[in-house]
């Protein structure tokens, strides 16, 4: 009897130690940078500029410049009101301006890309390149947008025309390219010559973007440790960084498998930085958690953030993954699905509708748009699984199998919960 219990407590170290991957994360890197502090919304910079706005003021400078800030307070809190003040400020630079037009227009086409107006973005994006000034500005701009709608012959084709090996802006939209076409390691390579432009320049926000993207890179493609250094890194330059917050509390949570200080990083970070994605991913831990009350309490906040008129179309995305995964509200994944088709008709929001077809048990609708819109078109793990289940719905076997022993290198990005639901496929 005493060896049948040694033969299970060695049985139970062995199955411990397989379910417990290699520590990457310690509490001591980033704790410093999980204080309460909230970001500014004013200096006396901006005041300054601010004060020269008038109603029937003609202030040029001083619409670019507070446009310009207003952009920054929303990129560091996350706060829609700021993005839409700097809409307005933009707008109003447009009208007015005679010379400079052109650089007008294109922030204001990066800020409706911000908004998912890609449509709008286009349009004003044809405006400037039009005009004939900044030129090479501007077909960086088109081919942003145009990979955005999914229209990636002419992405190709502005990509092309900006071909410059030196250029971070031009290796950045490289390294995107590479990886839309399922070349990862080809986007790395690319990514990692624009972090070292960025340092040899010592341009901490061009810095700072190549070790985010870099981090999220890495973590494709299985770097963990890479990853989690990269996002540190981040850190460092910008503390209050919540991407790079969240991106540990990913790697806590997937990798490590440690849901409750995955929760407690990103309390620490909604405290005060307002993006409602961060409650769903919440929600999504709380769900692994088997935590009925966090997880209500979260899609409740996250209802609540996005029911704002301001924010336009830039959750449907996120609105149609809950109502098909957490709340199982099937019928307006489905509404949300056709109107993200319309807005961006890329292989993204074709697999929403597809998958949501599939969910309604008209799975011969589903694989039809599989076929036309998804197969061999994008790899991103999330999509490939609800394509495979579909597959799976509708007999094609053959192509399962191909997608499973890809999902299977991909459960670091699906979360932990995925891995049974692959192995059942």
């Amino acid at each position: 009897m005493k060896y049948t219990l040694l033969l299970m407590v060695l049985l139970m170290v062995v199955s411990c130690s397989q379910e417990s991957p290699e520590k990457i994360t310690d509490i001591q890197d980033y704790n410093i940078f999980l204080s309460d502090v909230e970001s500014k919304k004013t200096s006396k910079y901006f005041e300054q500029w601010n004060s020269m706005i008038k109603p029937d003021s003609m202030q040029l400078m001083s619409f670019g410049i507070v446009a310009g800030e207003y952009s920054r307070y929303f990129q560091e809190t996350g706060d829609i009101s700021q993005l839409k003040m700097a809409e307005k400020a933009l707008k109003k630079a447009v009208d007015i301006a005679a010379i400079g037009k052109s650089g007008y227009q294109r922030a204001l086409a990066r800020n409706y890309i911000s908004q998912h107006r890609f449509k709008e973005a286009l349009e004003l994006a044809n405006s400037s390149r039009s005009i004939g000034s900044g030129v090479i500005e501007s077909q960086k701009l088109l081919f942003d947008v145009h990979m955005e709608l999914g229209n990636y012959v002419d992405a190709e084709q502005y990509l092309d025309s900006i071909k410059n090996m030196s250029d971070f802006d031009y290796l950045i939209r490289l390294a995107k390219w590479n990886d839309h076409k399922g070349d990862l390691e080809t986007a790395i390579n690319f990514m990692e010559k624009a972090k070292e432009n960025a340092e040899s320049s010592k341009n901490s926000s061009l810095m700072l973007w190549s070790y985010t993207n870099l981090a999220d890179y890495y973590g494709h493609a299985g770097r963990i440790q890479d990853s989690y250094e990269h996002y540190l890194k981040s850190l460092k330059l910008d503390p209050q960084n919540a991407y790079a917050k969240k991106g540990i509390a990913w790697i806590v949570f997937s990798y490590e498998k440690n849901p409750e200080e995955a929760l407690r990083i990103l309390d620490s970070i909604t405290k005060n930085y307002r993006s409602p994605d961060y409650f769903l991913l919440k929600a999504e831990i709380a769900n692994y958690m088997g935590d009925t009350l966090q997880l209500t309490h979260n899609l409740d906040t996250y209802a609540i953030a996005v029911d704002n008129p301001s924010y336009g179309a830039m959750y449907n995305v996120y609105n149609a993954g809950m109502y098909l995964e957490l709340t199982e509200q099937f019928h307006k994944a489905l509404k949300v699905a056709e109107i993200e088709v319309d807005n961006r008709p890329t292989p993204e929001s074709y697999h929403l509708l597809a998958y949501s077809y599939f969910k309604l048990d008209e799975n011969e609708k589903a694989l039809e748009i599989v076929r036309k819109y998804i197969e061999g078109k994008t790899f991103e793990p999330t999509i490939l699984y609800r394509t495979a289940e579909i597959y799976k719905a509708t007999g094609e076997y053959s192509k399962l199998a191909e997608i499973k022993e890809e999902l299977l290198g991909a459960i670091y990005e699906l979360g932990p919960s995925m891995e049974s639901k692959i192995l059942n496929l």
